[in-house]
């Protein structure tokens, strides 16, 4: 039995036994509602479409050992990703929780371990799976009409990088920039993301250092068959920037700076309040993101790392945030 239970091992390291006694919330509410998965599990169909977009880049087996199911292992990357756990948190998570184990199908004699489950995460990140993943998601949604193209909201969020030097290199992340915004300086990383303006979902993401100017990566948030663009003080100007002057038939609703908010008459104050109430919608991504999901921090040392997580998670809060539509 010891075997196939890490007990010694965890036994061992009093500190991260700790740390999976810290995260036991997080598992005791999966076990309890499974928000997260019943929805992805009604539409089996779709799980099928998203693991063909990996099957023909994923091992067949033909030389070694064969390969864990990948049905099973893409729903342990999954839950991985929900739940915000290390490799080695989630090799044990998968002994721990047996609700866990039916979500993926797996049984406890054989478990993928922590090696295995890095060597996916790095399988989808070698082969950008995580962009074609979050477009397949798309394109499910679209062929229930919840993804419009009239309109779109563009917005960025600063996700914190550790800052501290005491590592082997010491040295910051060098993919990895302070910024400062308000009072308050910040290291890290900026995700862009452009929302659909009437369901709110996420369309398209790009990732950049956090001292990348919003306006900066605009261009890669907007498909193209926009006629509304919606947009904070931030992008101020963006209209007249090369990469936009050629966009035809499209009205730009940029919020003004709040010096300028004050000095405006009723009716232009209460056109500001109407455009603030569209853009609202671009922050029901970031909730899903980084407080449902939790990744409000980077987990990995990189951009391109972080970006194929993001990817996931942005598809996945698609999901959640278009479910009712989806199982009505």
């Amino acid at each position: 039995m010891d075997r196939l239970i890490p007990w010694r091992a965890l036994e061992s390291t009093g500190e991260h036994w700790r740390a999976l006694e810290s995260t036991g919330k997080h598992w005791k509410a999966l076990e309890s509602t499974g928000k997260h998965w019943k929805a992805l599990e009604s539409t089996g169909k779709h799980w099928k479409a998203l693991e063909k977009k990996i099957a023909r880049h994923y091992p067949k087996g033909a030389n070694g050992r064969p390969p864990y199911p990948l049905s099973a292992i893409l729903r342990v990357h999954c839950m991985q990703a929900f739940y915000n756990l290390s490799d080695p948190a989630m090799e044990d998570a998968l002994y721990e929780i047996e609700s866990m184990r039916r979500f993926a199908g797996l049984r406890l004699d054989r478990l993928p371990d922590e090696t295995t489950i890095l060597n996916f995460r790095r399988f989808l990140e070698r082969h950008d799976l995580g962009s074609a993943l979050f477009e397949e998601v798309n394109r499910h949604l679209q062929s229930h009409g919840l993804v419009l193209r009239e309109g779109s909201i563009v917005d960025a969020t600063i996700i914190s990088a550790p800052s501290s030097t005491k590592n082997k290199a010491s040295k910051r992340d060098p993919e990895m920039h302070q910024t400062h915004r308000g009072n308050q300086w910040h290291f890290g990383m900026k995700m862009h993301i452009g929302v659909d303006a009437v369901f709110g979902l996420v369309h398209s993401i790009d990732t950049t250092a956090a001292n990348t100017h919003d306006i900066v990566a605009a261009e890669k948030l907007l498909h193209g068959d926009e006629k509304r663009v919606f947009g904070d003080a931030g992008y101020l100007g963006i209209q007249k920037r090369d990469e936009h002057k050629d966009r035809q038939g499209v009205d730009w609703f940029i919020a003004k700076r709040p010096g300028q908010r004050r000095k405006l008459n009723a009716d232009k104050a209460r056109a500001e309040t109407l455009k603030a109430r569209v853009r609202a919608k671009e922050e029901h991504p970031f909730r899903y993101i980084k407080r449902v999901f939790g990744y409000d921090k980077v987990r990995y040392r990189g951009l391109a790392k972080n970006n194929t997580r993001l990817h996931l998670l942005a598809a996945f809060s698609n999901l959640l945030m278009g479910e009712k539509c989806v199982l009505a």
